[in-house]
């Protein structure tokens, strides 16, 4: 096929596609994140500056920040909304539902720290320990979070775990997240009985 044949094949292919596109957003014009997930607190410049008082608890689960400040994270979205969440697990989830809104920042707990609460530390300083028999908020597998690599490897030594950082820690929390959430479901149900039963006593 001759250049100019293939100019014009690609010209053509490319208004086709733009014809489309624009069809799709005529046909889907409440295209993006729901308003339901979209975080409900005001627009925050400066989201770590009294952080567990102006998110006290998880807007996904309803935990309280405060008693799991081991596990919690903090999120500010580009258009500055801020989702202040309770674990690794509900920020899979926030970042799943505001899949319009690109991540500014993160930060997550410094669980070697000594300090109540834990401090946060942006996600791409810490080193994560994932699967250590460490309790940890809303996932049977732990991923907790140390700003000290030392710190993290003396935790690795008692308690066991791999390494990773992040992206890993975030990629591990998809794909536990069917085996978590049935066990949510299972220990909410079991609470809901045993609340049914004290009524009734």
């Amino acid at each position: 096929m001759k250049r100019r044949d293939m100019l014009k094949l690609s010209l053509a292919a490319t208004a086709a596609g733009l014809a489309t596109s624009s069809h799709a957003q005529q046909a889907c014009p409440t295209d993006g994140t729901p308003a339901q997930f979209t975080p409900k607190k005001p627009a925050d410049t400066k989201p770590l500056e009294n952080e567990l008082g102006k998110y006290t608890h998880c807007p996904y689960c309803g935990m309280d920040r405060r008693e799991h400040h081991r596990a919690r994270m903090l999120v500010q979205y580009s258009d500055d909304l801020v989702d202040g969440i309770c674990s690794i697990h509900c920020l899979s989830l926030s970042l799943g539902v505001n899949i319009d809104r690109e991540p500014k920042n993160i930060w997550g707990p410094d669980y070697g720290a000594t300090a109540e609460p834990r401090p946060l530390v942006p996600v791409e300083q810490l080193t994560y320990l994932i699967g250590a028999d460490l309790k940890h908020a809303m996932t049977k597998r732990s991923k907790h979070s140390f700003a000290s690599r030392e710190i993290a490897e003396q935790f690795r030594l008692k308690h066991g775990g791999t390494f990773g950082d992040f992206d890993e820690a975030l990629k591990q929390s998809y794909l536990d997240m069917a085996a978590d959430v049935a066990q949510i479901r299972r220990n909410r149900e079991e609470r809901r009985k045993k609340m049914m039963e004290q009524k009734r006593g």
